[in-house]
């Protein structure tokens, strides 16, 4: 697949999302490059939003140039309906690896304070199992080394990514030669390791909703 089919599956997977947003709702929207494609079909088709709520500093700035309000998750009164975001991995158990843009913690976050969550994908990020795209932790500089330890023992091989702080202000490990057999129970034995901020495993909140990009069109995908 070619970057120019790649990037017109994630515009149509942008367009179709649209369909699944309420007027007048407080939209949470997470991070990345089909995230920006959705943003900007928003804006084309003049959704009208009571506001959004972003995970990143990135979405918020795209959020705010197209003309929306972004709040933060303590002006909510009650759970967002919908929370839209994309994914590094997705199973078909709608489990995914997310944190390739460096956002995980935020993502999951905003997550949890929406009662759907609809995942927006390229057919190339589907797996049978989770693992192929490096794993992403954030995680409490000082901890880099011991956090590392640990990894290994897990059988993983952790990577410093380079020049990359989050907008928390932490560095990123990507570990690589995981097989996720079992992402919840990875998520929560992650969960464990001090100095870990946050895994880019999203098990335990996975998607409700997948709208995958396909040469054929969009599919649409549930939990099972």
């Amino acid at each position: 697949m070619t970057i120019t089919d790649q990037q017109a599956l994630k515009n149509a997977v942008a367009r179709a999302a649209i369909g699944e947003v309420t007027p007048g709702s407080v939209l949470g929207v997470g991070t990345g490059s089909t995230v920006d494609c959705f943003i900007d079909e928003l804006a084309r088709a003049r959704i009208p939003l009571q506001a959004a709520v972003s995970s990143s500093v990135r979405s918020t700035r795209r959020l705010q140039e197209v003309g929306y309000t972004v709040i933060g998750l303590q002006d909510l009164s009650e759970p967002m309906s919908l929370y839209v975001d994309g994914a590094d991995e997705i199973d078909p158990n709608l489990c995914m690896i997310k944190g390739g843009g460096a956002a995980l913690t935020q993502e999951k976050i905003v997550a949890s304070a929406a009662r759907q969550f609809l995942c927006i994908v390229d057919a190339t990020k589907c797996v049978d199992i989770l693992g192929r795209f490096p794993l992403p932790l954030e995680v409490i500089e000082s901890a880099i080394t011991p956090v590392s330890w640990a990894i290994r023992d897990l059988g993983g091989e952790p990577r410093l990514r380079q020049g990359v702080v989050t907008d928390n202000g932490h560095p990123i490990l990507d570990v690589l030669g995981l097989r996720i057999d079992d992402p919840p129970a990875l998520e929560c034995r992650l969960n464990q390791i001090p100095g870990i901020v946050t895994n880019g495993i999203f098990a335990r909140r996975r998607a409700d909703i997948a709208l995958v990009g396909r040469s054929s069109g969009v599919e649409r995908l549930q939990q099972k």
